[in-house]
């Protein structure tokens, strides 16, 4: 029986791993450090401690990893203004299923990006537990963030559905015991060894409803 539903949040409610990846990398490079072509996907779904930290030693961006973090959110809290980039039809997907189920949102970005897109969109009525993986020990594709929004929701791991675009984050909800329902990000795709954990794939969020929820659960 499902009792929640958990989103991700970047790649699936805000288009925003691009963005991510042009403000890391710009800044990665204006302040000297080598942007690697790996980067991108080596950072996806870690933790703000664990991609600041690779930042500063695997990219050589000077300054400590709270230094990066700090500068590397502000930039991307300036990007985001009051319009950060919604997917198409991904607010009311979202909806949708909450008229079913509690919902949480498990992303890897901070808590001030998560609470800015909640309460743009106007979600943060709808949402009942927003978990950064700052606030766990190990970031996606470990299960941690997945498994303290169950926590938070007062809701077995395994009668959650998880909704996930990205490899790490796919792999992430598998590992909390979660059916994964999986739109793949259309930038990075991806690997199939990993759509193959899905329960469910869909080609746009706008297809996501409850009956989809309900065949993931099975």
């Amino acid at each position: 029986m499902i009792g929640a539903v958990v989103f991700d949040l970047d790649g699936v409610i805000v288009d925003s791993e691009r963005v991510w990846d042009e403000v890391r990398e710009q800044y990665t490079r204006e302040s000297g450090g080598r942007y690697t072509e790996t980067a991108a996907r080596d950072m996806m779904g870690m933790s703000a401690p664990e991609w600041s930290r690779y930042m500063a030693d695997v990219l050589g961006v000077p300054g400590t990893p709270a230094e990066i973090d700090a500068r590397v959110v502000e930039l991307m809290l300036r990007r985001y203004g009051e319009a950060p980039p919604l997917i198409p039809g991904a607010v009311e997907a979202v909806r949708r299923v909450g008229a079913g189920w509690p919902l949480a949102i498990a992303s890897s970005s901070n808590p001030e990006l998560i609470e800015v897109v909640l309460r743009v969109s106007g979600l943060d009525r709808d949402v009942r537990i927003a978990v950064s993986s700052q606030e766990v020990a190990r970031g996606k594709p470990a299960p941690d963030v997945y498994l303290e929004a169950a926590r938070r929701l007062g809701v077995d791991p395994t009668h959650c559905v998880a909704v996930e675009d990205s490899e790490n984050g796919i792999r992430s909800a598998h590992a909390a015991g979660m059916p994964v329902v999986v739109i793949p990000n259309p930038h990075f795709a991806p690997a199939d060894d990993a759509l193959a954990l899905a329960a469910c794939t869909l080609d746009t969020i706008g297809e996501l409803d409850a009956d989809v929820i309900s065949r993931a659960g099975e």
